[in-house]
């Protein structure tokens, strides 16, 4: 039984350390987006920075290489509000004209950022994900971040409302590490 505790306290501590995944070199305010050299597509028009309750664009353009080789792409999309919470991931349906695909999204008010990423599928149904693991990002006009507070070219002082981030909901993270520590304490009560 002593074995058992080892563990649960081991997975609680692992997950609840900081890994280097988690310390994306993402800066606040500046978005995320494909290098030309690394993806089948290139951005034709994105909105950018994306703003609350107006309709935020996306158009990328195939490569020739990929058109020509049947590939195929889904474009998935996250909205993450300034309280800490993203949504789930959602398949966009894409407008679709030859190579060129384009997608639209109405971030709700108060959100920090759009991310999106693009599912390359090929003719034998293998795929590659961009980025593979993470996400491009476009910024909100209005955001918060835990470390350096409000900004965004559309904050002056008072476009923001302040009160958000002091009511903050603690996000995923917070959710799985406290679901995490409960567990292990089943397991040690069971002893």
């Amino acid at each position: 039984m002593r074995i058992a505790k080892f563990i649960a306290l081991l997975i609680v501590t692992i997950i609840l350390m900081p890994s280097p995944a988690m310390a994306s070199e993402v800066v606040a305010g500046e978005d995320v987006s494909p290098s030309k050299e690394d993806v089948p597509f290139s951005i034709s028009e994105r909105t950018t920075p994306s703003t609350d309750g107006e309709s935020w664009k996306l158009t990328i353009v195939m490569d020739d290489d990929a058109f020509e080789n049947g590939t195929s792409f889904e474009i998935t999309t996250q909205v993450c509000t300034n309280n800490g919470v993203c949504d789930p991931p959602v398949l966009m349906e894409a407008t679709i004209d030859g190579q060129t695909q384009s997608i639209s999204v109405t971030p709700p008010s108060d959100h920090t950022y759009v991310n999106w990423r693009v599912k390359a599928i090929y003719a034998d149904d293998n795929y590659t994900t961009f980025p593979n693991g993470d996400w491009f990002k476009t910024w909100s006009s209005c955001y918060f971040q835990q470390d350096s507070g409000w900004a965004g070219i559309d904050y002056n002082g008072e476009i923001c409302d302040t009160s958000s981030a002091e009511e903050a909901m603690p996000g995923f993270g917070f959710a799985l590490a406290s679901t995490s520590v409960i567990m292990a304490a089943v397991l040690i009560r069971r002893d």
